[in-house]
């Protein structure tokens, strides 16, 4: 296996103080070449310039970057709220680049309204991603292979999107996760992940990189393992690793799958090893939602939920004692005597980063969602922050009231913009190499 940190590649990154101390200068080297942004300082910043660079993005302050010299067509299929391209598009701007969104793809038509008010793809698609492409897999795992070589169905389509940059896709990954006890392994939309192969492979994507929970691969249907053996027999290298969240400047234990595939590289490479010089400082909930405590804002957005007496209750106890778990005696019977999941009605820790937040970040019995420091869940504004969107994020379109029911679904659901910028810098990284100078 050819080394990555050798001459013929390199991916290294290092954060300077700027403007005499009221800036953080980020600086990447890749292929022995520089690559700056510079972002201002908020107030109170963090000593570790890393933790200070996270923070003012979170804050939404402007990323000075030069002028892109390379525009890169992209797809995004089962887009959500645009996590992943949110992560993708930060990454290009701090390596040259730009995205243009030819296609944003999901079945969730309230999360690619959010979708398409922060990314302006040029089309968007509501249709069941298995609609778009025609394909058939005879085998499975190491045996996989095409028995219908994959094509776009609409020829228009596949006209538009010939000769494709990159993909990026995050299927359906409730059919894998642990709290799906009854078809957990064995639900058929866990077969949308190959669909996501099938698509990069008749757009011709020299760069592929699919996203979903690590239990993703104990599928019954071995769809990673297929999913690999498809891509390397299709021309491409790949590879693919289970990273957290938290080692990425997200304030948050959220640990994901990714699968990352480039198309006629000529060289191995590792994910995880690449990424390891793009780590940042582990970012804590007190850093990330700190200066939000208090807000005076009265909306839907910067306000708690309306919770019942007895959860008040319980969360008043978890103060009064100042305890972060509550006792069995306190819960509800269904979550008590041996629950598998101690950490709901939980309190979050002010200097820890979170728990994975998911929709149910209004609900004290959903998880670990009592602020650490207020008597009330998480706002949507304090889940948006922990997952790592940036306050220019807009999760309300034009024209359309969000109840924070709304906002749960489309924050909870994403997948942490910080985190797929890191993949998304790696990735770019590889992509470099195959594109034409």
């Amino acid at each position: 296996m050819t080394s990555l940190f050798s001459q013929k590649f390199e991916l290294e990154q290092r954060f300077e103080a700027a403007a005499r101390g009221k800036a953080v200068r980020q600086v990447l080297r890749v292929r022995g070449r520089d690559y700056v942004t510079t972002i201002p300082k908020r107030s109170r910043p963090s000593k570790r310039l890393d933790v200070a660079w996270v923070q003012s993005y979170l804050s939404g302050l402007p990323i000075d970057a030069p002028a892109p010299t390379r525009t890169l067509r992209v797809v995004d299929l089962f887009c959500g709220s645009g996590g992943l391209t949110m992560g993708l598009k930060q990454a290009a701007r701090a390596l040259g680049m730009k995205l243009d969104l030819a296609l944003a793809n999901d079945a969730d038509l309230l999360a690619l309204e959010v979708f398409t008010a922060n990314h302006g793809p040029l089309l968007t698609s509501g249709a069941d991603a298995q609609t778009l492409v025609n394909y058939h897999v005879a085998g499975r795992g190491n045996d996989a292979s095409w028995s219908t070589w994959p094509t776009l169905i609409d020829p228009h389509l596949a006209s538009f999107l010939a000769d494709l940059d990159v993909l990026v896709a995050g299927p359906p990954c409730q059919g894998h996760s642990n709290l799906n006890n009854r078809t957990r392994r064995t639900d058929s939309r866990n077969l949308l992940y190959l669909t996501t192969v099938a698509f990069a492979v008749a757009t011709g994507a020299k760069l592929c990189i699919i996203e979903n929970v690590p239990e993703v691969l104990n599928d019954s249907q071995e769809v990673v393992r297929s999913a690999r053996a498809l891509l390397v027999k299709s021309g491409y290298k790949i590879d693919d690793a289970v990273l957290s969240a938290d080692e990425f400047g997200v304030a948050q234990r959220r640990r994901r799958h990714f699968l990352v595939g480039v198309r006629n590289c000529n060289y191995e490479f590792e994910i995880k090893g690449l990424l390891e010089s793009l780590r940042l400082s582990n970012l804590t909930v007190r850093q990330a939602i700190g200066d939000l405590l208090g807000s005076k804002s009265s909306g839907p957005f910067d306000t708690g939920a309306v919770l019942s007496k007895e959860n008040l209750r319980r969360i008043d106890w978890l103060f009064d004692h100042d305890k972060y778990d509550l006792p069995d005696r306190h819960r509800p019977k269904c979550h008590q005597n041996g629950h598998t999941y101690p950490s709901v009605y939980g309190r979050m820790k002010w200097d820890e980063p979170a728990q994975t937040i998911t929709g149910g970040f209004l609900t004290p019995g959903r998880g670990r969602f009592i602020h650490p420091r207020a008597r009330r869940t998480m706002t949507p504004h304090e889940a948006a922050r922990l997952q790592s969107f940036p306050d220019s994020y807009e999760f309300e379109p034009a024209g359309r009231p969000f109840t924070r029911t709304l906002f749960a679904q489309v924050i909870g659901d994403a997948v942490p913009p910080l985190m797929a910028r890191a993949v998304g810098i790696a990735g770019l990284a590889l992509l470099m190499g195959v594109l034409p100078e």
